[in-house]
């Protein structure tokens, strides 16, 4: 048996034919295991998949298997999987009695498994779905086609990775396994504090550089006086030149009106 998804099947004659001749059926199993790749590291975490189970110790009751005590008491009235599939029958080339074979079909995961894995079989969930399934006479191919969808009701819980090798058929592989959930530390108070005392006292990087000079921080008096202040005169070489031929000038006119002495 192997499993197939729903896509190739109108595009391949090999599916095609069966389905034609309405070989259409259900395989039974009491679940399945798919296996989630754990994230950061090469291990899968191995699941076990199955229809909701009703406990059998108190009749009426609705709640399903939780605990390892209530999943021993399940077993007695287990419903199992009823997943949509096809079958053929073939003689092989070399002679001998008809090989039955059959295939599971596979569909797109439910919202709930899709974390697990993106794959999962068709369930046809509820009597009425198997019997249309099962009904080639009355159903029509196109029509049973549209009962192969993913469907919610489902439960599943982590198993123990004894599960990993095929030849393990024991309880513990359906045992559920209760995972170990790694916890962050608990900060202390004193931690706390010395969190907030570095988070508030720590020098910063721009509180180390100088600030630029602001002009607009000078004091008002003193920008008055600034304004008020006249400009000193502009002193250069062509001032000193003038100044000193003024003087000359007034030195030699006395000198001219003095008179002459005998």
């Amino acid at each position: 048996n192997t499993n197939v998804s729903l896509r190739p099947y109108l595009a391949s004659l090999f599916f095609q034919v069966p389905l034609g001749k309405g070989r259409r059926c259900v395989i039974l199993a009491d679940g399945f295991y798919e296996w989630q790749r754990c994230h950061g590291t090469n291990q899968r975490q191995a699941y076990f998949i199955y229809f909701p189970q009703i406990k059998t110790e108190q009749p009426g009751s609705s709640e399903a298997a939780g605990s390892a005590e209530d999943w021993e008491s399940v077993w007695d009235n287990w419903r199992p999987l009823t997943m949509a599939g096809i079958f053929d029958c073939w003689e092989p080339p070399e002679g001998g009695d008809l090989l039955y074979s059959y295939t599971i079909i596979t569909v797109d995961s439910c919202k709930s498994l899709h974390d697990v894995h993106h794959r999962m079989p068709a369930i046809l969930d509820g009597e009425e779905a198997v019997s249309r399934w099962l009904d080639f006479g009355d159903v029509p191919m196109q029509e049973a086609l549209k009962l192969i969808r993913p469907t919610e009701n489902i439960t599943f819980h982590p198993v123990s990775p004894v599960v990993n090798n095929s030849r393990n058929n024991t309880p513990e592989c359906l045992t559920p396994l209760h995972l170990v959930v790694r916890k962050e530390p608990k900060v202390s108070g004193s931690s706390q504090k010395m969190m907030q005392w570095l988070a508030t006292k720590s020098p910063k990087k721009e509180d180390q550089e100088t600030p630029l000079k602001d002009e607009t921080n000078t004091p008002q008096w003193s920008s008055q006086f600034l304004q008020k202040s006249p400009l000193p005169a502009k002193r250069g070489g062509a001032g000193l030149l003038v100044r000193w031929l003024k003087q000359e000038e007034e030195e030699e006119v006395p000198a001219a009106k003095r008179p002459h002495s005998q």
